[in-house]
């Protein structure tokens, strides 16, 4: 992983006309876009935000954000915690610096999608992340800001969005909602994963700490929260009681067959643009014959 640099953020942008002045920015986002404070004369610190951001990171991915405090950070750093605020103003600042440099790994699309294969492209790799930083999926929407990292790949889904006759507005909120399903699929993932990590640990007797590498995998497939689901519905689910759930599950044969995809993340991608292509083609943003 390349190490990040805060000293590369763009120059503000014009103003686009009619839109009045700029409100005042939160500290936190201007520190984001290298806005905050003049640079200082003399030579160049031997620490930089850059590395204890990474530092941070690096943490997270081994043991989990619950790992990340301002004294460890500075211990991986071998620097004292004090000097760590010369450069992060606290945790709460590192956070945002932290959720803004994991956008930095996301990729480019790639060039010639259409408008849907590049919205599920996008919706994709940000699942993916998730899955594989699942710290990610813990920090605190209020630590979520748009820095320059997150605003690269917002463009990017405005990019695959270009052909579509949609205000800006309307294409933001698409985005938005494909946003959302990443966040809900993402954590069922992480959090099922979680649970039946644990699971396996606790009927083992092992200590909470136990590396999931020294676990059965297949141990932790079956202890899935929902593994035993079709069994639960065999034993609990009394036609009287749960009719519907009877019904539908009474015929099944315990095969998918002519799903849209091969995993739940596609069939949950699929399903979410369908309902965009439908409010497209209701907007008269695509025609009724494209496909």
């Amino acid at each position: 992983m390349e190490p990040m640099s805060t000293d590369t953020a763009p120059e503000p942008a014009e103003q686009p006309p009619g839109n009045g002045p700029t409100p005042e920015l939160p500290a936190a986002v201007q520190r984001l876009w290298g806005d905050a404070a003049p640079r200082r004369r003399g030579p160049k610190p031997a620490l930089s935000a850059a590395q204890i951001v990474q530092a941070a990171m690096d943490l997270a991915d081994a043991e989990g954000l619950a790992a990340v405090s301002m004294a460890r950070v500075a211990e991986a750093v071998g620097y004292t915690p004090m000097a760590l605020y010369r450069h992060v103003s606290g945790k709460d600042e590192l956070l945002v610096l932290m959720s803004d440099a994991v956008a930095r790994d996301l990729p480019e699309l790639p060039a010639g999608l259409d408008w849907r294969a590049g919205l599920e492209a996008w919706t994709r790799a940000q699942i993916d992340m998730g899955l594989d930083r699942p710290w990610f999926l813990d920090l605190p929407l209020s630590a979520v800001l748009p820095g320059p990292h997150r605003m690269r790949w917002m463009d990017q889904a405005f990019g695959a969005l270009r052909s579509i006759d949609l205000p800006a507005d309307e294409k933001l909120a698409i985005i938005g909602l494909l946003a959302q399903h990443v966040l809900g699929e993402a954590r069922v993932h992480v959090e099922s994963h979680r649970a039946a990590v644990q699971r396996v640990r606790r009927e083992a007797g092992l200590p909470d700490g136990t590396p999931e590498s020294e676990l059965d995998p297949a141990a932790i497939e079956a202890a899935a929260p929902y593994a035993d689901f079709e069994a639960v519905l065999a034993r609990y689910a009394a036609p009287a009681v749960y009719p519907h759930l009877f019904e539908s599950f009474s015929t099944w044969t315990g095969t998918v067959e002519a799903a849209p995809g091969a995993d739940d993340v596609t069939f949950g991608i699929t399903v979410v643009l369908d309902g965009v292509e439908a409010y497209l083609r209701r907007r008269g943003a695509i025609p009724d014959d494209e496909s």
